[in-house]
């Protein structure tokens, strides 16, 4: 059947894998020059303890960690998406102060650091003790600030930027160790006076998160790092840190985290629904492989044998689409009827999927139930119409429905806004009169009128669902052209390979059936 075809706006494009690979050098030789200038850094500084040199030793650090992040992004940009990992807690808003950040799931585009510019320049640790100007607004410097805390003199040193990180007045000065925690989130707290407490007792360095409040209500989630100065005498003379407000990287992980688990979640109910569509097709769908031979030479049961040359010798093919994935809702069916006739059938539902399938199970029952009953085709349409507009799953559906007459070799069939059979005599091909007939679900109470046709041993009979090939009316005038190699084909299983051969790698947007019918014996 025929399905209308969306003007869907083209796929975006990925990106190319020599544009990734550029990058990735580029950031490889980033890091290289980045190691050169602090290894001179360091090697400059000794072991000194003034504030600025430890600010610019803490920014060669946060560049080299930055550039680290940024290779690990660029890699699995030109990997594809990682393998499912186990589930983890997802703490959204909650960020653990001393848990590390995982560079394969997290990235900054804003943060990047150019090594020639900030650690060359040799920033300086605060704007009013040192002359340090203000950044712009965004920037790293303008998201990083120090502080040093002196313990012999209380004295409480912050830079400007460290102030504006927490929404104070630079010329208000910076918290004591006793007032900090009061701006921390209370789950936050501990976190804070065990790094605090590692630090100024057991000279641990400090490096951990937590989240405060601002005077305006703002949360931000801070990263801190540091260490304790020591006095001559080995004890902790002060604490200094830098601050890193590392808000924006958090919701940049958490936005990179759920998109990613999204997509997962999705494809894993793809895969469901995948694997519950093909259950359905195969349990649905006639389990003959090969030829069949009705009405059978035993005739069901309370019917008398059909004489041989009067009998139909069928085989049928499913071609998917060129998606795998996109299981529909097409079908093809041949039954032994009690009065001695045979149903032939195919059809399809609109879209794809469990949804499809499932309609399509519902549909094939109760055109074999109908047709069981003693329902001619015509009638039958019209009453499949009236079940699908009562139907909780609302479709269009295009099918033919034919029942044949051994006796009389008299084919009586009906349709529904599909295209109709088509019969191959002599070496030639025609498609068969049609009679009236729209989409099934499409309105109610329309009328289908059937038509018969008078069959000759020898004569074969094509039914598909008209989706062989994007081009519908071209994929007819395809088998129409095969007249003469199907017409002389020994058998109903030699015209399917045919056909197969014809459309099997032909690119469809959707799945398709063809079903064939041979009149056995010669023809007098």
């Amino acid at each position: 059947m025929p399905s209308p075809r969306s003007a869907d706006h083209p796929p975006v494009s990925p990106p190319q894998r020599d544009t990734v690979d550029a990058l990735i050098s580029q950031t490889q030789r980033l890091r290289g020059g980045l190691d050169a200038v602090r290894r001179d850094t360091v090697a400059d500084l000794g072991d000194t303890d003034d504030a600025q040199v430890r600010w610019q030793r803490a920014l060669c650090e946060l560049a080299v960690h930055q550039l680290d992040d940024l290779g690990r992004h660029l890699g699995e940009l030109r990997e594809g998406l990682p393998a499912d990992a186990p589930e983890t807690v997802d703490r959204s808003e909650t960020v653990d102060p001393v848990e590390t950040v995982d560079p394969v799931e997290s990235v900054d585009p804003v943060e990047t650091v150019e090594p020639e510019a900030d650690a060359a320049a040799g920033a300086p640790a605060r704007s009013g003790a040192a002359g340090h100007a203000p950044t712009g607004r965004g920037s790293l410097l303008s998201r990083v600030g120090s502080a040093e805390w002196n313990l012999l003199t209380d004295e409480v040193t912050w830079s400007d930027e460290l102030c504006r990180i927490f929404g104070r007045d630079p010329g208000d000065g910076g918290l004591t160790l006793d007032e900090l925690p009061s701006w921390v989130f209370s789950e936050d707290q501990p976190i804070l006076t065990g790094m605090v407490t590692d630090c100024l007792v057991d000279g641990k360095p400090i490096d951990g998160e937590f989240r405060v409040v601002r005077e305006d209500e703002v949360v931000r989630t801070i990263h801190m790092a540091g260490e304790p100065v020591l006095d001559t005498d080995g004890s902790t003379a002060s604490m200094w840190a830098v601050l890193r407000d590392v808000s924006e990287l958090r919701r940049s992980e958490r936005a990179v985290r759920e998109s990613r688990d999204t997509l997962r979640h999705q494809r894993r109910i793809a895969r469901t629904e995948r694997r519950l569509a093909v259950e359905v097709q195969e349990a649905v769908l006639p389990p003959w492989r090969g030829s069949l031979r009705l009405p059978a030479r035993d005739g069901f049961p309370g019917a008398g044998p059909a004489p041989d040359s009067a009998a139909l010798d069928l085989a049928a093919h499913y071609l998917p689409s060129e998606s795998s994935a996109q299981i529909g809702g097409d079908w093809y069916d041949a039954l032994e009827l009690p009065d001695g006739h045979t149903l032939l059938s195919v059809g399809g539902l609109t879209g794809h999927g469990v949804t499809a399938t499932c309609g399509m199970a519902m549909l094939l029952g109760a055109v074999r139930g109908m047709a069981v009953a003693g329902i001619e085709p015509g009638a039958l349409m019209g009453r499949l119409n009236q079940l699908l507009a009562v139907s909780s799953q609302p479709a269009l559906v295009g099918a033919v429905c034919t029942q044949y007459d051994p006796r009389t070799r008299t084919l009586s069939w009906a349709q529904a806004g599909h295209p109709a059979p088509l019969l191959f005599r002599d070496g030639t091909g025609r498609p068969l009169r049609s009679p009236d007939g729209v989409l099934l679900g499409a309105t109610t109470g329309a009328a289908y009128t059937q038509c018969e046709e008078r069959l000759e041993p020898g004569d074969l009979l094509v039914l598909h669902t008209g989706r062989l090939a994007r081009d519908a009316e071209g994929a007819t005038e395809r088998l129409l052209a095969l007249a003469p190699r199907l017409t002389a084909a020994h058998g109903a299983q030699e015209c399917v390979r045919t056909v197969a051969e014809e459309f099997g790698d032909e690119p469809r947007e959707n799945d398709a059936c063809v079903l064939i019918a041979r009149v056995t014996g010669a023809r007098a």
